[in-house]
């Protein structure tokens, strides 16, 4: 994850994460990517149901997708209890559509009730003035919802779902009355690129208080369409110099911008804050150094999908992946086992091959996407092949 905002403004981030590093009490959702903590934030797929079929979807959800297998009320909550007793600080309820989970509302508020923070990330079609009430009311403080375009055009074309635009920016509406804070989540690819600026401008007109830019990752649905929705290198810096230029223009207090899927793109960042000379060069350079290296899979971040199928992310769902499943070993258990080839895989840095193996970002990126590396031919120490770095 690429905090363009938190590193363009370092200086007052800067003091707000030593401050939670070295303390004791818990840390802010906005922090905890750099406050040294190894307890992940969880990932958890409830279902993969979902009432659309994206083109682009990591995990082939739809309304056919059986709910056969899928971990019962009782397990989920003895799941978050074992997270609880781990220390985990915040648990991301995804899907498919997490709202078709109907006992979503119970585990959010078993969350709140020991201790850890939620957020839901959602289609938003599903969300009216009654929804958004249940989630501030069951504790979930943040809701991510997708908008693949400026245009219903776009984005119905996208979610396969004429009138989705229309429901999913008055999620944002009822969100916002309902007191829930939310933000924009967009997978950028060929076919939406142009309307990239028209969207950042859009968001914060309609509520957005984070724009989260995806890149595509060939897994689930996206595998499929991988090859003709990839964006090619210089649309990707086309869209990083964009996206720096907006966080230059917009105050932190209005929006906060941030990339995932591309460890690499702080690379960016700190060159385009070089050329600027900016005052917040240096306080960048120790936020992003606090991260040892990019990517957070396997470390500072998990993913559970619905049977209880353990991964070191969400987009790393292949059987190669696979670390466990927590009905056969409680989750903190398999997680805090340093013996796990898995977890050692993504833990401890091979040695890369390709351009990655002699980049002199390797230190600050951490090699980028491993999923997109495997993907590409089957090596996990080879380049990640998005990388637009030369």
């Amino acid at each position: 994850m690429n905090r363009i905002t938190q590193c363009l403004h370092g200086r007052g981030t800067i003091s707000s994460v030593m401050k939670h590093r070295h303390g004791n009490g818990p840390v802010p959702a906005q922090y905890l990517a750099f406050s040294g903590m190894r307890r992940p934030v969880v990932f958890w797929n409830l279902t993969d149901r979902c009432n659309l079929a994206c083109a682009h979807c990591y995990s082939r959800s739809e309304e056919r997708c059986p709910t056969r297998g899928e971990l019962t009320t009782e397990e989920a909550l003895a799941f978050i209890d074992d997270l609880a007793g781990g220390g985990i600080p915040l648990v991301i309820f995804t899907g498919g559509e997490p709202l078709l989970r109907p006992d979503l509302w119970e585990l959010a508020g078993h969350c709140r009730k020991r201790g850890i923070k939620t957020a839901l990330s959602t289609n938003g079609t599903l969300v009216d003035h009654h929804v958004a009430g249940k989630i501030r009311t069951s504790g979930i403080e943040y809701a991510g919802i997708s908008l693949d375009g400026a245009t219903s055009q776009t984005h119905d074309r996208f979610r396969n779902m004429p009138g989705a635009f229309d429901r999913a920016v008055a999620a944002f509406s009822c969100c916002r009355e309902a007191g829930v804070r939310c933000g924009v989540r967009v997978t950028l690819t060929r076919e939406n690129y142009a309307e990239l600026e028209a969207l950042i401008d859009l968001a914060p007109r309609i509520g957005a208080s984070r724009f989260c830019l995806y890149w595509l990752v060939p897994c689930g649905r996206g595998s499929d369409a991988y090859d003709r929705l990839q964006l090619g290198p210089g649309d990707v810096t086309g869209a990083l110099s964009l996206l720096y230029r907006k966080a230059q223009e917009y105050r932190p207090e209005q929006i906060e911008f941030l990339t995932v899927d591309a460890p690499q793109d702080c690379i960016h960042l700190v060159e385009s804050m070089e050329e600027d000379g900016s005052p917040d060069l240096a306080g960048a350079r120790e936020l992003l150094d606090s991260l040892n290296g990019g990517c957070s899979a396997g470390s500072r971040v998990a993913n559970v999908d619905p049977r209880g199928n353990i991964y070191p992310c969400q987009f790393a769902r292949d059987p190669a992946f696979l670390v466990g499943n927590i009905r056969d070993r409680p989750f903190m258990e398999t997680w805090n086992d340093e013996t796990n080839p898995v977890l050692s895989r993504f833990r401890k840095k091979p040695a890369f091959t390709g351009r990655c193996g002699t980049c002199r970002h390797l230190p600050l990126c951490g090699g980028g996407c491993r999923v997109r590396a495997h993907a590409a031919g089957g090596d996990f120490r080879a380049e990640d092949p998005f990388c637009y770095i030369r």
